[in-house]
């Protein structure tokens, strides 16, 4: 990459990590949407990786007193339980079929009956939710807003949700770094400099949400994640759609119409 192309994403990963530093969500989304149009599938999981682990990283650091460990201990344990599956299946995907599943699991979790609301201090509820997120972080490269929609349900205030969350997230994307650098493909590279500026880039975005957080109220952040996992989740159907409606029409262009 040239050194302006470089900045450029540097400037974007400052951008991201501003928005996840500020909900704990939907900088990821962003950010590896315009990975995947610059560069192969691998590097691009691998650069999302490392600049996800860094963001979020940073952020459970700087809220490190109000994360809650139980709930990442039972989530960890069905993340565990999701890698060991898909590293024997190796599945993935088409790319209308990931986004779908991305957007339609958010409503899903609205869904349920109120004795099984999103609940993040349930055990049986972390790992399920835990295997889930990380399937769908292993098919599409993020978690999408069902993890979103997880912790928005429990008993949590503002910072323990972003913290907890944080924690959750960095260990989610170390694992994606181990599958797609060394499972999927064992020869993805990254360019060192690159990944320096991704490191710096994304410590900064999240600090610089630190003090808009704390000023945020606990009912404030909660309207409006809902309003974000809901707009990004309507994007994901949108799009989805729009991609199998085009692909059969494609098709059909391609062979010269139907016989």
């Amino acid at each position: 990459m040239t050194p302006l192309m470089i900045a450029a994403l540097g400037l974007l990963m400052v951008g991201t990590a501003f928005l996840s530093g500020l909900f704990g969500m939907a900088g990821g989304l962003i950010l590896i949407g315009v990975l995947l149009a610059l560069m192969p599938l691998p590097t691009a999981m691998v650069l999302h990786a490392i600049t996800q682990m860094a963001s979020n990283g940073w952020r459970a650091f700087l809220w490190r007193a109000h994360i809650r460990w139980r709930p990442v201990a039972v989530y960890l344990i069905g993340c565990a339980l999701a890698l060991g599956a898909w590293s024997i299946a190796r599945y993935v995907p088409d790319k209308p079929v990931a986004l779908l599943l991305l957007g339609v699991t958010p409503f899903m979790a609205r869904l349920l009956p109120a004795n099984i609301k999103p609940n993040p201090d349930s055990v049986w509820q972390g790992a399920v939710y835990g295997s889930i997120c990380m399937g769908l972080m292993l098919m599409t490269g993020v978690s999408g807003p069902l993890l979103d929609t997880f912790f928005l349900g429990g008993d949590f205030g503002r910072r323990e949700k972003v913290a907890t969350k944080a924690i959750c997230q960095v260990f989610s994307h170390f694992t994606k770094l181990i599958y797609f650098g060394g499972i999927i493909d064992q020869a993805a590279t990254l360019d060192p400099t690159l990944a320096a500026v991704a490191i710096t880039a994304s410590m900064l975005g999240t600090t610089l949400a630190r003090r808009i957080l704390e000023a945020m109220s606990d009912r404030q952040f909660v309207v409006w994640s809902m309003r974000l996992i809901t707009t990004i989740a309507f994007y994901y159907i949108g799009y989805a759609s729009w991609l199998l409606i085009r692909t059969p029409v494609l098709a059909a262009i391609g062979s010269g119409g139907p016989q």
